[in-house]
């Protein structure tokens, strides 16, 4: 990963889950995420997240 997963949750601050890979992309670029943070939602698995909490298990590799 490029940023710590704080950076991530404020990118995706608001966000409503359930909410695919490619939500969250599109939801990090609507609030102008850095590139850091881009490539690190990029990176996550494909598939459907239940809340906050399931996109950070992705960063401590749970």
């Amino acid at each position: 990963m490029h940023t710590s997963p704080i950076e991530v949750q404020k990118a995706l601050k608001d966000m409503d889950y359930p909410a695919k890979k490619e939500d969250l992309v599109k939801h990090a670029k609507n609030r102008n995420a850095s590139d850091e943070v881009m490539q690190d939602i990029k990176e996550l698995p494909d598939k459907e997240y239940k809340n906050a909490a399931d996109v950070s298990k992705e960063f401590k590799g749970d």
